[in-house]
């Protein structure tokens, strides 16, 4: 069957086969057909769409043949003449025909209007959730209208995450939901219904204090980001908490739908892992880190790139700590691999001296972090949370050494994206760049942690960028940082 798959790496398949789509341009013609859920586009929008601005004097004849070696990718079997059924010309312009189960979007958007009962809702949304593979677009985050339908589709994913959380609660999972409700709370933390969720999450599991402390926090970031109180909603469950009304208490245990539980079931809750290196003692000291460490699993083991592409395929973990330079196949060829797969984990790559070509070739591939295997535990268990929570961590070792090792091999002026921004926007780039934590930012500063936090996810926003390590490569390919500023 013919699918599309936007929410992450942008490919059309034929069943397991990615197809090729052509270059940036060409894909994006596709893209913008999708992002229009089948109804038709007019080639003049598509020209001023890709093109904006100043389109070429060519735009006509070009779209024309995107279109062309569109259709023979995606219907290779059709006849010269006969009519094109996916890729269809829909006067004035062109529209794809394709039903909502073939288009990874659609579905997603579909099933986050189910309603029901809260094992239907737990069910439905999980699923839904797992069609992520990455942000949405991002191959084309220099076009605006790939930009807002990415911010569209992202803000239902938030409003997918909560209203699954606020079903597991209802299902009596609250403590299986606090790692992820406080990632999802470290991530999004203006998201009053994020606040809400966790503190009733942590209530619920016989933690009260922890539950009123969210509360707490919630009320500081609010009046030091906005000069706000706590809305109606989170006033009300603190005086709640505060009395023990009857109504907070858990639900009796309920297990979520075998459908929507992991690969492995019998296997506790938390963010499930697979190892990925040839030398055993590698391997030996991850394992230890992974056992010390609440909520990590150890679901599998690989000593090189092929049989960790199977391993992932056997346990279906969460997340991959993989290293990039091994026997048969290497790292970065596997991770490719891995995360072209349906609903595929994050990946974090971990190399010794952080001075290997496939590092700046990885950030492009969509991995998650690098960490840097002589780095702490806490280094690495950092990297993994940031994972779990949708961010990407870079070792500030391994960014000193990519930075010093790239030096030179962009075009040094900056891309228009940069144009924009204060110094302060710059500065804090620079800071991010050099591998600063929010903590050493916020010191760095005088500033809060949390107004760093805003601060960052604002630059992402305007530069059309989903996570750290794309800024340290934008500040990289843009001149703004280079290996003399490097520990400045």
């Amino acid at each position: 069957m013919l699918t599309f798959r936007a929410l992450g790496p942008f490919q059309a398949r034929h069943d397991d086969a990615v197809l090729d789509l052509g270059g940036q341009r060409q894909m994006a013609v596709l893209a913008r057909l999708l992002v229009a859920g089948g109804r038709a586009v007019p080639v003049s929008v598509l020209i001023d769409e890709l093109w904006p601005g100043e389109p070429p004097a060519q735009a006509l004849s070009t779209i024309q043949g995107y279109v062309s070696r569109l259709r023979r990718a995606l219907e290779p079997d059709r006849a010269p003449r006969e009519e094109a059924e996916v890729l269809v010309s829909a006067p004035p312009g062109y529209a794809l025909r394709a039903e909502t189960r073939q288009v990874d979007a659609w579905r997603f958007e579909s099933a986050v209007k189910t309603e029901g009962d809260p094992s239907t809702v737990w069910e439905s949304l999980g699923q839904a959730l797992a069609l992520w593979r990455g942000p949405a677009l991002a191959e084309f985050s220099d076009l605006p209208w790939a930009v807002t339908e990415a911010g569209r589709l992202e803000e239902l994913r938030l409003i997918a995450v909560e209203r699954h959380s606020n079903a597991g609660l209802a299902l009596g999972q609250s403590g299986a939901l606090v790692a992820d409700l406080e990632a999802h709370v470290s991530a999004h933390p203006l998201r009053e219904e994020a606040w809400r969720l966790l503190a009733l999450a942590l209530y619920r599991s016989g933690r009260q204090g922890d539950a009123l402390g969210a509360l707490r926090r919630a009320r500081m970031m609010l009046r030091e980001e906005l000069g706000l109180d706590l809305g109606a909603t989170l006033q009300r469950l603190e005086s709640d908490m505060l009395s023990h009304a009857a109504h907070l208490d858990p639900p009796r245990e309920t297990p979520p739908p075998r459908e929507a539980v992991s690969v492995r079931a019998a296997e506790p809750a938390g963010l499930r892992v697979v190892v990925v290196d040839d030398q055993a003692l590698v391997r030996t000291g991850l394992r230890v880190v992974l056992d010390s460490e609440p909520g990590f699993h150890l679901v599998g083991e690989a000593e090189d790139g092929e049989q960790a592409i199977a391993v992932v395929r056997d346990t279906s973990p969460d997340l991959v700590l993989m290293d990039i330079q091994m026997p048969r196949l290497d790292g970065l060829t596997a991770a490719r691999r891995i995360l072209s797969d349906e609903a595929p984990p994050k990946v974090i790559m971990m190399t010794t001296f952080g001075t290997d070509d496939n590092l700046y070739a990885a950030l492009r591939a969509g991995v998650s972090g690098f960490v840097l295997k002589t780095s702490a535990p806490e280094q690495l268990i950092t990297a993994m949370r940031a994972a779990q929570a949708g961010d990407a961590l870079i070792d500030p070792a391994v960014t000193t050494r990519l930075i010093a090792a790239f030096a030179g091999r962009a075009n040094p002026s900056a891309p228009p994206g940069l144009a924009g921004l204060g110094d302060t926007e710059l500065d804090l780039m620079k800071l991010i760049a050099r591998g600063l934590t929010n903590r050493q930012i916020s010191a760095t500063l005088s500033v809060s942690e949390r107004s760093v936090a805003q601060s960052v996810t604002k630059l992402l926003d305007h530069l059309g960028l989903f996570d750290r390590a794309q800024l340290v490569v934008a500040a990289y390919e843009s001149g703004l940082v280079n290996p003399g500023d490097v520990g400045r």
